[in-house]
């Protein structure tokens, strides 16, 4: 994903779901609202991050269990996009067809921030 890890944040995991068409790459961690709001902005995301409710899908599926935590789509009032790197130009990321987006609030002004790339 070519993401750099912000100083500071905390709880950092990331995997790879290796799946029969192609990998997902998942990577989470936990940081301040203000700084997950400027990693979404580098990725150049599709749409502003908006509230879903916990039923929406993910691409990211059951892979976030596997690193001990609550897939987002579990989650209430996560806001959520997606970015297509392609699409938009990004050089740093042209081997990823896409990423989706996931920020919930853990406390105060910390959020945990899901990443999953395919």
């Amino acid at each position: 994903m070519k993401i750099q890890i912000p100083q500071g944040a905390t709880e950092v995991k990331g995997a790879v779901r290796i799946q029969p068409q192609e990998n997902v790459y998942l990577l989470s961690f936990v940081t301040s609202e203000q700084t997950a709001e400027a990693i979404t902005e580098d990725l150049h995301p599709d749409d502003p991050l908006t509230v879903e409710g916990p039923s929406s899908s993910s691409l990211s599926g059951e892979g976030f269990k596997h690193l001990d935590l609550a897939p987002p789509q579990e989650l209430k009032n996560v806001r959520t996009t997606s970015a297509c790197p392609p699409c938009v130009g990004d050089s740093r990321r042209r081997h990823i067809q896409g990423i989706e987006i996931h920020i919930g609030a853990v406390s105060g002004d910390r959020v945990r921030v899901y990443l999953a790339a395919y």
